[in-house]
């Protein structure tokens, strides 16, 4: 099949990511894929798409807001594009109002289109996003089955016109791995099991919770080591509190690292605890696949994918308590780590591997097709 991605994007988001991806492992099952990216966004977005693998990108204008003359331009552009097409995928609302609008301007072929909605807020019910979605869009892609209900209930679409499609992670790039331990060492670990976070350093991400967790942890006199791998504008605030806590000494803001699957395989234990649903949960589906024993707090897509006991540690979001039990737990029994490792990197390649998405998404490109 010929299919088009649009995105729109400013910067290396998880619907970025998802839509890179997703063709990329089209791609290698043979379709003809290519992803349209905003003009502008190369050292944000494209080069970090074509570092997924991504071969075929073009540049659109995807305004913000209303701009007739860069929208008219993007309209021409897509309706001639749009007539050698099989599907047209987007990503954002933005890119999706432009390519129904060029369906109508091809001239005869309308390829059917699809939109994946990536964000747990739910869509305002609205006279234009009831011919939005009821009248426009062929099918609805969900990250998660949370969003999946939110639409139900909205009366926007159908139920055989969406369906949720977590995970996408890359299955060959994140994959069980010995730790390096020059690695460890940058992280901060000094010979103790390390436990650490993977995420951007804002408020919903939950370091503050796992600092209070750790404090507890350190006076009960169990050795460990926590870092926190990320940046963001949240950052002197989480130091602030390590430094209240007193915890300089046994946890590490490590900042940005070019090298993730080289970080995730150094964890001892890897950490998941957004104190709400943030949609895809990118880097839980990445820690699953990489092998990683995970503690992860149970809101949004969690616990859809993930069993507690079997293939994680589930806990309250934002309960500290919980949280320190959990990692008393993990720290004192490798067993149990090893064992909740295999599953969890069993569970991403039996359901959660960008090659299943990949392969979920043929299906029903082909179904809108046929």
């Amino acid at each position: 099949m010929r299919i088009l991605h649009l995105m729109s994007c400013r910067g290396w988001s998880s619907d970025a990511y998802w839509a890179a991806r997703a063709c990329r492992e089209l791609e290698r099952r043979g379709h003809a894929v290519t992803l349209g990216c905003k003009r502008g966004t190369d050292a944000r977005v494209i080069d970090r798409a074509r570092a997924e693998g991504v071969t075929h990108i073009e540049r659109f204008e995807l305004a913000g807001g209303m701009r007739p003359a860069l929208d008219g331009a993007d309209l021409r552009r897509l309706a001639r594009a749009l007539r050698d097409v099989d599907v047209v995928h987007v990503h954002r609302g933005k890119e999706h109002w432009l390519a129904v609008v060029a369906g109508y301007l091809t001239g005869g072929h309308r390829p059917p289109v699809v939109r994946t909605r990536h964000i747990a807020q739910a869509v305002r019910p609205h006279a234009g996003n009831r011919w939005l979605y009821g009248r426009a869009t062929a099918l609805v892609v969900t990250v998660s089955e949370a969003i999946r209900r939110q639409y139900l209930a909205s009366g926007l679409v159908t139920p055989e016109r969406i369906v949720a499609l977590p995970g996408g992670a890359d299955a060959e790039t994140y994959r069980p791995q010995p730790a390096d331990t020059t690695v460890r060492k940058r992280l901060g670990a000094n010979g103790e099991p390390l436990v650490g976070l993977v995420s951007g350093l804002r408020v919903m991400k939950g370091h503050h919770v796992v600092v209070d967790a750790v404090g507890r942890l350190v006076s009960r006199g169990v050795a460990m080591r926590g870092v926190f791998v990320g940046r963001g504008s949240h950052e002197s605030a989480v130091m602030a509190a390590i430094s209240r806590a007193g915890l300089e000494r046994h946890m590490t803001i490590a900042g940005f690292a070019p090298d993730l699957p080289a970080v995730m395989a150094a964890l001892d234990i890897a950490l998941y605890v957004p104190l709400e649903s943030d949609g895809m949960s990118r880097v839980l589906f990445e820690y699953l696949a990489a092998g990683r024993p995970v503690i992860a707090a149970r809101t949004g897509v969690v616990p859809e994918v993930v069993a507690d006991g079997v293939h994680a540690l589930l806990v309250p979001a934002g309960d500290a308590g919980a949280l320190a039990d959990a990692l008393a737990r993990l720290v004192g029994d490798a067993e149990l780590r090893a064992r909740l490792g295999r599953a969890a990197r069993a569970v991403a390649l039996d359901r959660y591997s960008g090659a299943r998405l990949a392969e979920a998404l043929e299906a029903h490109y082909a179904r809108l097709v046929a």
